[in-house]
C-alpha cells in the first residue's frame, strides 16, 4: 500500500496505518536527524517528528511526498533543538562515517585506509561549511532528496536550493582540494 492511501486511513483514525508509515519512514527520518546535527538526541527527534505528524495529518495536502514532508518536520526538529542548545553552528555528521565498508574496494588494507581518509576529510570538510550550506548538501547528497524534496524539506524556494547547492559544493571542493594540498 503507497504512503497517500497509508495516510488516508491514519487520518480515519486507522492507528495501524500510521504504523505503517512509521516503520517505513523511521530509518530516513532517524539519519536525516543524524545528519543535521541532532547527535545523540536523534532518537528523540526522530519520535517527536512522527509525533508531530501524527498531529498535524490533517494538514498534509499531498502536494509533496509524505517522506518529504515528514522530512521537514525532521528537519524543523533538529533547528528547534540547535536552538534551545545554542548549538546551531555545531551540527555533526557523523552518519558519514556510520558506513566505513561502503566505499572499500577489494584491494585490501590499502584501499580500506584511502576510503577511511577520504570519508574524515570529506566530514571536516562538511563540519566547516556554514549552517545551511550543509543541510543543503546533506540533504541532496547524503539523503540523496531531489531538488523538490530538499525544497519541501528545507522549506526554501526552488532557486534558494539551487544557488545554494551551487555555493556549497564549490566551498566544499575547495576545502577540500586545500586538505588534499596540505596532506597530499
Amino acid at each position: 500500500m503507497d504512503d497517500d492511501a497509508l495516510v488516508t486511513r491514519a487520518r480515519a483514525g486507522d492507528l495501524e496505518a500510521y504504523d505503517l508509515l512509521v516503520a517505513r519512514h523511521t530509518a530516513s527520518a532517524y539519519r536525516t536527524a543524524v545528519l543535521l546535527g541532532a547527535g545523540s538526541d536523534s532518537e528523540d527527534v526522530t519520535q517527536e517528528a512522527f509525533v508531530k505528524a501524527y498531529r498535524k495529518l490533517s494538514r498534509y495536502r499531498g502536494e509533496s511526498s509524505f517522506r518529504s514532508w515528514l522530512l521537514a518536520i525532521v528537519a524543523n526538529e533538529t533547528r528547534n533543538l540547535h536552538r534551545s542548545r545554542g548549538r546551531r553552528d555545531g551540527l555533526v555528521l557523523r552518519a558519514a562515517a556510520a558506513n566505513p565498508t561502503s566505499e572499500i574496494a577489494e584491494d585490501g588494507a590499502v584501499s580500506a585506509v584511502l576510503a577511511g581518509e577520504r570519508r574524515t576529510a570529506l566530514v571536516e570538510a562538511l563540519r566547516q561549511l556554514p549552517v545551511r550550506d550543509r543541510e543543503v548538501i546533506v540533504c541532496r547528497f547524503f539523503l540523496d532528496l531531489s531538488e523538490e524534496e530538499t525544497v519541501a524539506a528545507l522549506g526554501w524556494p526552488r532557486g534558494t536550493v539551487k544557488s545554494r547547492t551551487s555555493r556549497a559544493l564549490t566551498k566544499l571542493r575547495g576545502l577540500l582540494d586545500r586538505e588534499e594540498v596540505r596532506y597530499g
